[in-house]
């Protein structure tokens, strides 16, 4: 009797990680769908390859996979196909010349109108408030020339250049592009961005800005905060002419700030606590306080001066203010060993006064040490002839100069700018009390933080793309990730409120989180796969992904079910 052969078995596995939850909210986006509609119109199979690409690369994005786009088709090929568009069963064939054809047709979409339609969805859906819009921007620092990115035209639409500016990452010597950025203080869900050329100032992008946030909220009057570069007479004017409200810094430059600094040395205005809170890092040392009070005069233009003071600020000026003058009595302690030694080259007072006086530059304590240099005879004798000494030798006396140098303490001066340490202003042409004033602007720093999570989590850099046309379309598949990151953060902590959860172990060891980011969560459900064993062509059994207690604590806090990771 013949053997029978038998067919080996062999298990797949497929990756579902945090694919359904971001399926989940770009559903309720219809981002696929919006991005399909904007695309150039084309024959129905390159269209739906590049729909499917620009997809795939998009929940990459989201998911915190950053890899170059050669490697796009590895990962997409260990991911669960139904949860990334394909069919069941297909092995995605993404290569970096389709996702770059992709990324073509997304440059040449009406990306503004398709930024807008994805805005306004996402208000209407996830009911954001646009009351109160923060702006600001940072640099997308490139590496490589670029020779080609010169801002020239392609297919009717100007490009963007690249090339040196102000660069915020501390980079000079490398070219970019400026990334502006308008978040909602609702979440601080991102609803507008401008990747613009790199030289550009920050000053030149508020009004065309504001004019856009206009229209997306439907209204002028909402509550626009920005930086001290919103602080220029034609922008400022421009915003209230308009019917605008803003809140601003007013920068260190203005005449307003030093009237009242100076004011402040006679005076002592009526402050008013608007925030009280324990320390943010230590438990015993004192509290973080927060006073406001309005200047008495108004700015050159008649808008609002609303002076802040913070206890922490003040500790850190007064710090770094004695760190300094502590760092120039060192360099000026270790110039007079050497003028004291024997081989000193400096012999006239301008030198030595020039040289001491640059010790102190560059401490920067120049406006509070100051240098007194003295001279002194220092008595040499030498022989009067040459030759041998002997009992008979006559010398001769000379009078050689030499110079020491110490530092003194301005303590009047400190003693003045003492008084202002943790100040400073803010603009406004609102009717908002001090407080309210504040309590506005402190959600600044939270755009600072999608700032920190588009370069650090998100990893913008290095693009890894030649064509300025790519980047600009890669740019706009970023904003939409951030968007999507923000969403989750604002339903998943909106909930946690809702149902009365301080917190949840989303860090490692199981500790405690009071504000989790999109970042942790996803990569709570970064393990889960799907499992298929097969036999030749069969497959016996699928193994579907088990939620553990947090990860199911999760899906139901956002409105999810099990049963939607597995397929």
């Amino acid at each position: 009797m013949a053997c029978q052969a038998r067919r080996p078995f062999r298990l797949a596995s497929h990756w579902v990680g945090g694919l359904p939850l971001v399926n989940h909210l770009l559903g309720r986006l219809r981002l696929d769908a919006l991005l399909a509609q904007a695309l150039p119109p084309g024959r129905p199979a390159a269209r739906a390859r590049a729909v499917g690409s620009l997809g795939v690369l998009l929940r990459n994005l989201i998911l915190n996979q950053r890899q170059p786009l050669y490697t796009q088709g590895e990962w997409a090929a260990r991911a669960e196909p139904t949860l990334l568009g394909l069919p069941a069963g297909a092995a995605p064939p993404l290569t970096d010349d389709r996702i770059g054809r992709a990324l073509d047709q997304l440059f040449l979409a009406d990306r503004s109108s398709l930024l807008t339609t994805v805005v306004v969805r996402a208000v209407r859906a996830f009911a954001l408030d646009l009351g109160q819009l923060h702006n600001d921007s940072t640099t997308v620092t490139l590496t490589g020339q670029y020779l080609g990115a010169t801002g020239a035209t392609v297919a009717g639409r100007r490009t963007l250049r690249i090339t040196h500016g102000h660069n915020k990452d501390h980079r000079p010597d490398l070219k970019q592009l400026l990334f502006v950025l308008t978040v909602a203080a609702d979440g601080a869900v991102p609803v507008h961005y401008r990747a613009l050329d790199g030289q550009t100032s920050d000053a030149t992008t508020h009004v065309d800005t504001w004019t856009t946030l206009r229209a997306l909220a439907g209204r002028p009057d909402f509550l626009y905060v920005a930086d001290s570069k919103l602080c220029s007479r034609e922008s400022l004017a421009y915003v209230t002419a308009q019917g605008g409200r803003f809140i601003t810094v007013l920068p260190r430059t203005r005449r307003e700030d030093g009237w009242f600094r100076t004011y402040m040395q006679t005076q002592t205005p009526p402050w008013q606590e608007a925030v009280r809170r324990p320390h943010p890092r230590r438990r015993t040392s004192p509290d973080d306080v927060w006073k406001v009070v309005e200047a008495p005069l108004a700015s050159a233009e008649g808008y609002r001066v609303i002076w802040v003071w913070n206890s922490l600020m003040a500790a850190q000026d007064a710090d770094r203010r004695q760190a300094r003058i502590e760092k120039a009595w060192l360099a000026v302690e270790q110039f007079q060993t050497k003028l004291a030694g024997p081989r000193c080259r400096y012999r006239t007072r301008a030198r030595v006064d020039a040289a001491a006086h640059a010790l102190v530059a560059d401490a920067g304590a120049t406006p509070w040490v100051r240098v007194v240099v003295e001279e002194h005879a220092d008595p040499h004798f030498r022989q009067e002839r040459r030759g041998r000494p002997g009992a008979r030798t006559r010398y001769v006396r000379t009078a050689r100069s030499r110079f020491t140098v110490r530092a003194v303490t301005a303590t009047d001066v400190v003693a003045q700018e003492a008084r202002t340490d943790g100040m400073f202003p803010l603009l406004t042409n609102t009717t908002l009390t001090p407080a309210q004033v504040l309590e506005a602007y402190k959600a600044q720093p939270r755009l600072e933080k999608r700032f920190a999570q588009l370069k650090s989590v998100e990893a913008v850099t290095p693009v890894w793309l030649k064509k300025v046309t790519r980047i600009e379309a890669l740019l706009f598949l970023y904003f939409c990730s951030l968007l999507v990151q923000a969403l989750l953060e604002r339903e998943l902590r909106q909930a946690m409120t809702a149902a009365g959860v301080d917190q949840l172990p989303l860090y490692p060891e199981a500790r405690e989180c009071r504000a989790p980011s999109a970042e942790r969560v996803l990569e709570v459900f970064a393990s889960l796969q799907r499992h298929d064993l097969w036999t030749g062509t069969h497959r016996l059994k699928s193994f579907q992904p088990e939620l553990d207690d947090l990860q199911r604590r999760l899906v139901a806090l956002l409105g999810m079910r099990p049963a939607d990771f597995t397929s």
